[in-house]
């Protein structure tokens, strides 16, 4: 590793900073309305089994990989393997790209959220979803707002890997972690609360069938940032006195963490005005607002603008790493100038996402793409990105098999934890990463072609 580079100037500020890649919308925003929709705590039962026996050993086997090559996510395959598998890195970096101009759009819609709520006349709405569909399609509001998030986002990239990524991880996930936490105390002291608490907490085993299995399955890989060369990003940042196998749990245990204290802050807020929690996306930007309404004025202004605050914290921590994996890789590769590649990246991704902003009813064509169902635009890249994501988590797991070789890994695993070699760790790791992610992931991509194209539905 070049020392030129910089590394993390310790463990935490690594642990926080590839916490904060992991959490973001998806942990706060997404995770509840698929619990929602999957019967609550049967969802959760299925999402926590995932994070384990899938997640775990893929992050651990990504950080492995970063630290012993010491380089971006195509330079690291590169110098481990080939050439060859250095284009599944660039693979990776690339998903990252199109996931950050989808993903910097609805960042702007809870930054948009935020100031309304907090500053403006949103909730005296008489009709949250009609404002929301409107809110969507108003390009001159959402342009200036996602326009802010990838400014804040790149500044603090700029900054390089100390002054930037981590020293912004060290301040928003612990004020991410105060906001969720005095959230929910206030939820819990709703009426029917306890109803909500029920919902999420107690599992009904008839509720789990193959689409339960799916999407918990789907969320636990997707919440962690897998699969597209962040966690090698940030693994390369690294040094060899750090326990990687001790950092991972850590890091799984953060995300997993805070996708369950949004589902213990979102369900008692739902049920205490008697709402159904299977609205589906539609969950925190029509349906919770109509509950922070029915909260008065000042308490809906202080308790709704916290909740988009957070929304907005979860969002940066993560487009922070997305931005920093291309990155490193024109910086490692290309030897350009942080400064120049992020600003010119910031710009690129932005462009890049004004199609997705637009499909939500400006551009008709883009609102309803005939070979996808009639979906939109924004949720075809998504789903794209999701896809390659699984895939691209698969073939690490390949690599690390067949190529790397499970023995190196184990090496660069004993490196910073002395008891590795005898432990069942390894065991676990190894067995996992050669045979049980690599077909469950196989399988779950092949599933997720068959459900954005055709609908499980019509499959099971």
């Amino acid at each position: 590793m070049s020392s030129n580079r910089g590394n993390f100037s310790s463990r935490i500020g690594f642990i926080l900073a590839a916490a904060g890649s992991a959490v973001g919308l998806g942990n706060i925003w997404r995770f509840p309305y698929l619990a929602g929709q999957n019967g609550g705590a049967a969802f959760l039962m299925i999402y926590l089994i995932c994070i384990f026996l899938l997640c775990f050993p893929v992050m651990v086997g990504e950080i492995a990989i970063g630290r012993a090559a010491g380089s971006d996510a195509m330079g690291s395959y590169t110098k481990l393997g080939n050439k060859r598998w250095g284009y599944l890195g660039l693979f990776g970096i690339l998903a990252g790209v199109f996931i950050l101009s989808f993903y910097n759009v609805v960042a702007g819609w809870a930054f948009g959220y935020f100031l309304e709520i907090s500053f403006g006349g949103l909730l005296a709405e008489p009709d949250f979803g009609s404002f929301f569909g409107s809110y969507v399609n108003d390009i001159s509001d959402n342009l200036w707002f996602s326009l802010g998030f990838m400014v804040i986002t790149a500044l603090i990239v700029s900054r390089g890997i100390q002054k930037g990524v981590e020293a912004a991880n060290k301040i928003m996930m612990p004020s991410l972690y105060v906001i969720l936490v005095l959230l929910i105390i206030y939820s819990l002291t709703l009426p029917n609360a306890i109803e909500g608490l029920k919902f999420y907490l107690i599992p009904e085993l008839s509720e789990i069938n193959a689409q339960t299995i799916f999407d918990g399955l789907k969320q636990a890989f997707f919440s962690l940032s897998l699969g597209m060369g962040a966690l090698i990003t940030y693994g390369s940042y690294v040094n060899k006195q750090q326990n990687v196998v001790s950092s991972a749990a850590v890091i799984s245990i953060a995300d997993s963490s805070v996708a369950f204290l949004s589902g213990l802050m979102v369900f008692p807020l739902v049920f205490s005005q008697n709402m159904s929690p299977t609205e589906g996306p539609a969950l925190v930007f029509m349906v919770l607002p109509e509950v922070f309404s029915d909260m008065g004025p000042i308490l809906g202004r202080v308790v709704g603008g916290g909740f988009f605050l957070l929304l907005c914290f979860a969002a940066l921590t993560s487009t922070i790493s997305l931005l920093e994996v291309p990155t490193t890789y024109l910086v490692d590769q290309k030897k350009l100038k942080r400064t120049s590649v992020v600003w010119g990246l910031a710009l690129l991704i932005f462009v890049l996402g004004l199609p997705s902003m637009m499909s939500q009813g400006m551009i008709p064509t883009l609102n309803s793409l005939p070979f996808y169902q009639g979906r939109d635009f924004l949720t075809f890249i998504a789903d794209m990105c999701d896809l390659t994501l699984t895939v691209g988590g698969c073939l690490m797991c390949v690599f690390i098999t067949y190529q790397w070789n499970i023995k190196n890994m184990d090496n660069e695993l004993a490196i910073g934890n002395a008891g590795y070699m005898n432990s069942f760790l390894r065991t676990y790791l190894s067995y996992t990463i050669r045979f049980v992610c690599p077909i469950l992931l196989g399988i779950l991509s092949i599933l997720i072609i068959i459900d954005k194209f055709f609908g499980l539905n019509n499959v099971f």
